[in-house]
């Protein structure tokens, strides 16, 4: 986690503690997934998933400067009567959240235990096993264009 500390580091105080309580509730209602860290252009984001594939994350976390998206890889898949999932795209949903009551709602703990339910694991495919370690960085782009602290 050092690493990922460090990626947040730029964002103001409190987008960090948003992202890292979202983290929180991912580990907390998936608290076997493995999570891949990308220090990208224009976020911080994590997948999270059982294998250690990209490709088979279930739920992401984008940090940007004013606010976090939870991201549900198959989200257009997941019932949303409520209609709290933004996006319009083929497969991806999201959950911004912009406050820390954002992720009191109940239903975003029911959207992540029902993104992980469907999540591929090492014991359903062919793969033997994940990686051993909870966190990996997968990439550290050059360019970034992040926030400037406020003093």
């Amino acid at each position: 986690m050092p690493d990922y500390l460090s990626f947040l580091a730029p964002f103001e105080t409190r987008i960090i503690r948003l992202a890292l309580a979202t983290r929180e509730l991912v580990f907390e209602e998936a608290p076997d997934s493995l999570e891949l860290i990308y220090d990208a252009y224009n976020a911080v984001s994590t997948g999270y998933g059982f294998t250690g594939r990209p490709s088979e994350c279930f739920i992401h976390i984008a940090v940007y400067a004013n606010w976090v998206n939870l991201g549900f890889h198959r989200g257009s898949e997941l019932e949303d009567p409520e209609g709290l999932l933004q996006g319009t795209g083929r497969w991806i949903r999201h959950i911004r959240i912009a406050e820390a009551g954002d992720l009191e709602k109940p239903e975003v703990r029911r959207f992540i235990k029902a993104a992980a339910a469907r999540a591929k694991r090492p014991e359903l495919c062919s793969i033997k096993a994940g990686p051993k370690a909870k966190s990996v960085v997968r990439a550290i782009y050059a360019r970034k264009r992040r926030p400037t602290k406020k003093a």
